[in-house]
C-alpha cells in the first residue's frame, strides 16, 4: 500500500498546479527498489542494491506540456515542482506547433499488482548466491570453459497516479530475471552460449518462482558444452537460404523491426533522438503489407506475468490488447492520449510509461507478440530441404528508419533433407523489414509459444530504459541472406 503521507503530497501537487493555471495535471509517485547479483567462476563479483523514490508532476498549461519532479518528500518541494512544471509549460508555448489535444479517458480508481507466488526480496541472499554459484560450478566442470557467469536481477515498483480528471491508481509491479553464460576461448576466437537467453537471461513480472523454474544449474552443463563445441564447429556458410529462428532470437527481431517502428511518436517525428524514427506513416494503416498471411502481431499488456504487463499506464489508461498486424496487413500503432488524436483515433491504447519518477512518460512497447500459427519446429525442419536454424542473439544493427537490419546469433545448426545436422558457428542474417516478414511461411503453434522479457529497451533523451516483452514461437523464413558474423 502507498503511504498516506505520499498520497497527501501527490494530491497537493494537483492542487498547486491547478491553482497556478494548469488545465490538466497528473502527479505520480514512484518508489523502486532493485537488486542485482553477479557471479563469475564461482565467485561473487558484485551485489548491487538500489532505492529510488520521488514525485513527478506533468501539466498542460497554455496548450503546452510542462514537467518537473522532486525526490524530497515534503510539501514545499512538491509545491515548488508543481509550480515549476506550469512555468515550463508556459515557457514552451512559443515553440508549440498547436495546442495539445488530449484524448479522453474514463478516470479509474483502482489498484493492481503483478502475480507473485514468492517474494524475491524475501528470499535469503545466501540462497540466491548459492543458486548462481551452483550453476557456475556446473559450467566450470566442462573442459575448455574459460569464464562461467550467472546473474539475478530483481525490481519492485510501487506507484500512485492521481490526475485532475479524477483518476487514482495504485500499482505494485515485481519483476525478476536470471541467466547464465559460458565462454570458451580458442586459439583464434571466443565463443559463448547463454541460457535461457542472452543479455542476462529471461525476465518476467513474477516472483522468485520464475527464477526457480529456469533450472539454471540443470541447464549449465549443456550450455557450456555447446560453447566449447562451437570452437571446432564449421563457419556458417554464406548465401540465400531458408532460415528458422528460435523464440529468444525471434523476440529481438520482433522488438527491433516491429516494436519500435509502430511507436506513434516516432512516426509523427516527436521522437527521433534515440534510435531514429520509423518507415511507417499513418496512411499505412489497413493498407501496408507488413508480412505474409502467417504474420499476426498484437500489443498486449494484459498477459499475466509478462514483463511488459501492467494494470494501467502512466496516463491512467487500462492495459489493453491491440491488433497490430493481421494476416500480414498493418493495422494499428501503439499510441498515447496525445498522439492518438493526431491520426484520428478516439483514444490511446495504453502504452505511456516512464522509467523513473524524474522522467516524463513516453510511448513504450508493452508485450509485442507474434501470435502462434499451426506448425511446429519439428514439422518446419522436416519440411525444409536446405536451411539453417539460428538461436540466441549476440549482436544486432538496424538503420534509423527500422528498415535494413543485420543480426548475429550465438549458434546455428544446418538443416539438410528435413533433418537437423551439424552445428555452425558465427551465424548472421540480414534483410529488409517488410521483405523479411513477407518471407515468413510458417509459425509454430501455442504449445511452443512463450513470452521473453527484454529488460533494457532504450528510448528518449535523456535516455530511459523500459522493461518490455515479446511472445513468440519458432518461425520459418524463405530466401534469407545468411553468412558469417563479422
Amino acid at each position: 500500500m502507498i503511504d498516506a503521507s505520499v498520497r497527501t503530497l501527490v494530491e497537493r501537487a494537483l492542487e498547486v498546479a491547478r491553482s497556478a493555471g494548469a488545465t490538466y495535471v497528473d502527479a505520480r509517485s514512484l518508489a523502486e527498489e532493485s537488486e542485482s547479483i553477479n557471479v563469475q567462476d564461482s565467485q561473487v563479483k558484485g551485489i548491487e542494491r538500489g532505492v529510488s523514490a520521488g514525485i513527478g508532476v506533468r501539466v498542460i498549461a497554455d496548450g503546452a506540456w510542462g514537467f518537473a519532479g522532486t525526490a524530497r518528500p515534503e510539501p514545499a518541494s512538491v509545491e515548488r515542482a508543481a509550480r515549476f512544471a506550469v512555468e515550463i509549460a508556459r515557457s514552451s508555448r512559443p515553440l508549440r506547433r498547436a495546442p495539445v489535444r488530449f484524448a479522453g479517458e474514463t478516470p479509474a480508481v483502482a489498484s493492481w499488482a503483478s502475480p507473485v507466488q514468492e517474494d524475491p526480496f524475501e528470499v535469503p541472499l545466501d540462497a540466491k548466491i548459492s543458486l548462481l554459484v551452483s550453476a557456475a560450478d556446473r559450467m566450470r566442470e566442462v573442459g575448455g570453459i574459460s569464464i562461467a557467469e550467472a546473474s539475478i536481477d530483481l525490481w519492485r515498483r510501487r506507484s500512485f497516479l492521481a490526475t485532475s480528471e479524477g483518476a487514482r491508481i495504485e500499482q505494485t509491479i515485481v519483476q525478476s530475471g536470471a541467466g547464465i553464460r559460458a565462454v570458451a576461448v580458442g586459439e583464434r576466437e571466443v565463443q559463448q552460449r547463454s541460457y535461457p537467453a542472452s543479455f542476462r537471461g529471461n525476465f518476467a513480472c513474477r516472483g522468485y518462482e520464475h527464477i526457480r523454474a529456469m533450472d539454471l544449474a540443470g541447464n549449465a552443463a549443456r550450455t557450456a558444452e555447446e560453447a566449447v563445441a562451437l570452437l571446432a564447429a564449421p563457419e556458417c556458410p554464406s548465401g540465400e537460404t531458408t532460415l528458422l529462428l528460435d523464440p529468444p532470437q525471434l523476440a529481438l527481431q520482433i522488438h527491433e523491426s516491429i516494436g519500435h517502428p509502430i511507436e506513434l511518436d516516432r512516426v509523427l517525428g516527436m521522437e527521433a533522438a534515440y534510435a531514429g524514427t520509423s518507415f511507417l506513416a499513418p496512411a499505412d494503416r489497413g493498407r501496408l503489407r507488413y508480412g505474409s498471411e502467417a504474420v499476426n502481431v498484437t500489443a498486449d499488456a494484459t498477459i499475466p506475468g509478462a514483463l511488459g504487463s501492467f494494470g494501467y499506464d502512466d496516463e491512467g489508461v487500462p492495459a489493453r490488447r491491440v491488433e497490430v498486424i493481421s494476416e500480414g496487413i498493418f493495422r494499428r500503432f501503439i499510441s498515447s492520449r496525445e498522439t492518438a488524436p493526431e491520426i484520428g483515433e478516439e483514444g490511446s491504447n495504453g502504452t505511456m510509461r516512464a522509467d523513473t519518477w524524474g522522467h516524463i512518460p513516453l510511448i513504450r512497447m508493452t508485450n509485442i507478440n507474434l501470435e502462434p500459427g499451426d506448425s511446429s519446429l519439428e514439422r518446419m525442419i522436416a519440411e525444409t530441404d536446405d536451411g539453417i536454424l539460428m538461436s540466441t542473439n549476440q549482436s544486432w544493427s538496424i538503420d534509423d528508419h527500422r528498415v535494413n537490419f543485420q543480426f548475429g546469433c550465438e549458434i546455428a545448426w544446418e538443416i539438410k533433407r528435413g533433418k537437423r545436422g551439424r552445428m555452425l558457428r558465427n551465424p548472421n542474417y540480414s534483410g529488409r523489414t517488410t521483405e523479411f516478414w513477407s518471407s515468413c511461411d510458417a509459425v509454430a503453434g501455442p504449445d511452443e509459444w512463450g513470452v521473453w522479457g527484454t529488460p533494457n529497451c532504450g528510448k528518449g533523451q535523456p535516455g530511459q530504459t523500459a522493461r518490455v516483452a515479446h511472445g513468440t514461437s519458432p518461425a520459418r523464413f524463405r530466401g534469407v541472406r545468411v553468412g558469417v558474423r563479422g
